[in-house]
This record gives C-alpha cells, sequence and structure tokens, in this order.
C-alpha cells in the first residue's frame, strides 16, 4: 500500500480529480434540499447526469453539450424545487465531469435555456455590473443593463462579476441574465421586489433604450509583453511562432508587428500573462532557429485597460479621447487592439488605476 506523504499529488488523474469535486457539490445540493423541506418547500436535489446535462470528455474542463428540460419541467408542473449541483455533468464515457471555473453561472444559464426560462438570476458577492471596478474608482455607478456582447467583452477583459462562458452560453441561447447579491436584504427600503429587484440585466441589444457610447472600463494587471526583434519576414513566421505558444496553451492576447524599411524584417511584440512567461520564452527558445529572429526580449509588470461599450458602432473620435486624456496624465501606451465595441490599450501597471479613474471621467461615466 503507498506510503501517505500527507501532500496533495501536483499531478493526478483529472478524472478522480472530477469524482472528488462531485462529491461536495452533492453533499451541498442534499443540504439545501433538506433546508428547504424543513421549511415546507417540496424541494428535491439532483446531479448534473440525472437531469442529463450533456458534457463533452474534458474533464475539469467540460464543455455542455447538450441539456434535456423536459425532466426538470415535469417536476416544476408537480410542483417542486429542484436543487441541481453546480459542477458535475455526464460526458459520453464517464458519470462525473466537471466544468471547471465558472461552471456554477453556466450551469444555471444552460438550465434556465433547458426550460425556457424568462430569466435567469445570478445571485453573487455583488449587486450588479458597475461601469468600472468601485474599488478603484468610487464614482462607479451600477448599470441597470448591458448588453451581451458589452458584457462578454467586461468578462474577458478583467471583470469578476461573471466568467466568461456563462456570458456565451447566456448570449447564445438569448437568456436574459439577472445578477444580484446574495447578501442584499430584499426587504429593505429601496430594494425592489421579487419582480424588480436591484441588480444588473443582461439581455439583448434591442432592450437597452438609451445606449450610452461607452458603458464602461475593465483593466486586467500581470500582463507581459514579450518582443522578438528582427524576425524573417515570410509566408508562416506568424504560424510558426503562435502554433507552439498555443499548443502549450498560452492565451496569447495583444499583438503587435512592425515591418522593416526593406522589407526583409519585422519586430513582432504580444501579450501574455504574466505567470507564462517563463513556458512561453522557453517555447519560443525551441523554435527560434527554425522561425528565425534575433533576440527575445518581455517585460513584465504591464496592464490592459479597456474602454467597452456597443456605441462605439455608430461614434467616432472614441479612440483619440482615450488616447488624449492619458497622454495629458503622462501614461505612456505600449499596445493597443480594437474590436467594433472595444479599446484596449497596454500601460505599466503602476498606472492602472490611474489610467482607470482618467478614462471613467473623460467618458462621462461618474456623472448619474
Amino acid at each position: 500500500m503507498p506510503k501517505a506523504t500527507g501532500a496533495q499529488s501536483p499531478i493526478f488523474d483529472a478524472r478522480e480529480y472530477d469524482a472528488v469535486v462531485a462529491s461536495g457539490e452533492q453533499v451541498t445540493s442534499g443540504l439545501l434540499a433538506i433546508a428547504l423541506q424543513s421549511m415546507g418547500v417540496n424541494a428535491r436535489s439532483w446531479q448534473g447526469w440525472q437531469i442529463p446535462i450533456r458534457t463533452d470528455g474534458s474533464h475539469g474542463a467540460a464543455r455542455i453539450t447538450d441539456i434535456d428540460g423536459s425532466f426538470l419541467i415535469k417536476r416544476f408542473q408537480e410542483g417542486q424545487v429542484a436543487v441541481v449541483a453546480g459542477v458535475p455533468g455526464a460526458p459520453p464515457d464517464h458519470p462525473t465531469s466537471a466544468l471547471g471555473r465558472g461552471g456554477s453561472g453556466t450551469r444555471a444559464v444552460a438550465l434556465a435555456a433547458g426550460v425556457k426560462a424568462d430569466r435567469c438570476d445570478i445571485y453573487t458577492d455583488v449587486d450588479g455590473v458597475y461601469t468600472t471596478d468601485p474599488r478603484v474608482e468610487p464614482k462607479a455607478r451600477r448599470l441597470e443593463r448591458i448588453s451581451f456582447e458589452e458584457m462578454l467583452e467586461m468578462a474577458s477583459l478583467g471583470s469578476k462579476v461573471l466568467q466568461v462562458r456563462s456570458v456565451e452560453l447566456a448570449m447564445v441561447h438569448k437568456v436574459r441574465t439577472f445578477v444580484r447579491s446574495s447578501f442584499a436584504d430584499p426587504d429593505a427600503p429601496g430594494m425592489g421586489d421579487f419582480h424588480n429587484p436591484p441588480g444588473t440585466l443582461i439581455c439583448d441589444e434591442d432592450e437597452i433604450v438609451e445606449q450610452q457610447v461607452v458603458t464602461g472600463i475593465a483593466y486586467a494587471k500581470d500582463e507581459a509583453q514579450i518582443s522578438l526583434r528582427r524576425v524573417a519576414d515570410r509566408p508562416g513566421v506568424a504560424a510558426g511562432i503562435f502554433g507552439p505558444l498555443a499548443e502549450a496553451n498560452i492565451n496569447v492576447d495583444m499583438i503587435v508587428q512592425n515591418i522593416s524599411e526593406d522589407g526583409k524584417s519585422t519586430d513582432m511584440t504580444f501579450t501574455v500573462p504574466s505567470g507564462d512567461v517563463a513556458k512561453a520564452l522557453m517555447v519560443l527558445e525551441k523554435v527560434k532557429e527554425t522561425v528565425g529572429f534575433d533576440v527575445i526580449q518581455h517585460d513584465d509588470g504591464m496592464s490592459k485597460v479597456s474602454v467597452i461599450g456597443i456605441g462605439m458602432r455608430s461614434h467616432a473620435g472614441v479612440a483619440a479621447t482615450a488616447f488624449k486624456a492619458l497622454a495629458e496624465k503622462s501614461i505612456n501606451i505600449r499596445a493597443i487592439t480594437t474590436s467594433e465595441i472595444k479599446i484596449s490599450i497596454l500601460i505599466d501597471g503602476p498606472y492602472t488605476e490611474l489610467a482607470v479613474r482618467t478614462l471613467h471621467s473623460v467618458y462621462g461615466l461618474d456623472k448619474q
């Protein structure tokens, strides 16, 4: 029999890890059902595979492939409250599969989609989505409504209110999602009622009557910048660089490329999470001769600050306003990426909070 070491092994079977996680979820859902029953509520706990909620075979980070809501609908018609565990699902070859980070929110949205609910309420530790992090900018305001696309950008760019996967699923299935606090007293003055609770509704763009040009400012710290100098300018080079990084599960974000005057070489700069720098450098060293570049440089402690808003589609000058405001505060911009509804700017980490407050103010988000 193996000798116990008293420490968790850093290498473990992903299936067995899912089984451990599932056991905690099963206990919790059972206890909640018992508590509800003691209050006179007809409640019953269920595991994901009993619904069933179908997932792929990626243990520890499974994705939902299908959910049949007919079982739950039948129970609802019988007057029963279903308490469904937040993590485990049913992959094709195993009865338990954990959804990983953000699994509970993703599961809630999936269940709402499965039963065709009017709305999915997510109770969390905040009372809604704010124009930016209130810990950085005290003048941040809670948004009454935000579009799926804006929330998806906010979640992917640093907002901790909801995980990207749950917003993604809500957007695909058009599940209106309400974010509200688990700690707020709904009976307190000004706290609304069950049908009109305080919080933020994440919905389709068509439901937002007055669209702001900029909806919010998100930020992500601990970004690192990696630069490859004098990279050979020929077809296939980008694939030779970013392909191995992707295979190593390194998330590359902002990419900037500058072509030399003679057109024979280029400088390529991109960002990765600070925790992945060592692994990224090791991967790049292995492909250095194959790809063909002279020097690798990197800087840690960067931050990405993003301006987000569906109103940017129809308004010019949004980016210029941000650049001017940051320049007036002597904040140097390292890199810029844009999409239809967002502008992301890479800056030195120590200027993060100043940049967030500056942009929040210049777009009028601190005004009621």
